[in-house]
């Protein structure tokens, strides 16, 4: 695929996922479309094969985000707060410090990278969206662009896993060993 088709591939498949999750939220009147989505659409469709990218990452990432911004808020006490990103408090700070430490130690540890839920995991702990309705609506958002990822990639024939990226290949314990002068 051309540099050119690939760009127009992205900017059509995101544009078309966004308009149909923000579709959504007007009908739902739902916060179903959020910040974190922009940067997930860009990996599964800019890097379909990515292990970030995939269905799996999509939804577990963003899941460990989620349930790590409302650990941070209620660490901190600001669970049922009012957000305020105008002055920054030492209490909203650490929530959000707790929120992404949380994020990335669950994606390290589950092996589930997906970075967009670092973006995810800060919405929560400032208190942008914490309530539980709230919460639901960024879930079903992920797993609605991670429906159309699927969708869209398979119906444009563009290589995508339908749920996890595939496993790499371990390199053979019977290779034979590298000449002298292989640099290693």
């Amino acid at each position: 695929m051309t540099r050119t088709r690939r760009a127009a591939y992205v900017a059509l498949s995101s544009f078309g996922c966004i308009v149909f999750i923000g579709l959504c939220a007007i009908l739902s009147g739902a916060p179903l479309l959020f910040p974190s989505l922009g940067p997930t659409a860009f990996l599964v469709f800019a890097t379909p094969q990515a292990p970030g990218a995939s269905p799996r990452n999509t939804v577990f990432g963003h899941l460990a985000g989620v349930l790590a911004g409302l650990t941070g808020l209620t660490a901190t006490g600001l669970l049922t707060a009012a957000p305020d990103l105008t002055h920054p408090s030492w209490p909203r700070i650490g929530a959000a410090a707790i929120a992404l430490a949380l994020t990335c130690a669950a994606m390290a540890a589950l092996d589930i990278p997906h970075p967009p839920a670092g973006a995810t995991t800060l919405i929560i702990a400032l208190g942008l969206l914490h309530t539980v309705p709230q919460v639901i609506a960024v879930l079903v958002g992920v797993v609605l662009i991670a429906l159309l990822a699927v969708l869209i990639n398979k119906l444009f024939g563009v290589p995508y896993p339908w749920w996890r990226s595939p496993a790499p290949i371990p390199a053979s314990t019977n290779s034979p060993p590298m000449s002298r002068s292989t640099p290693r």
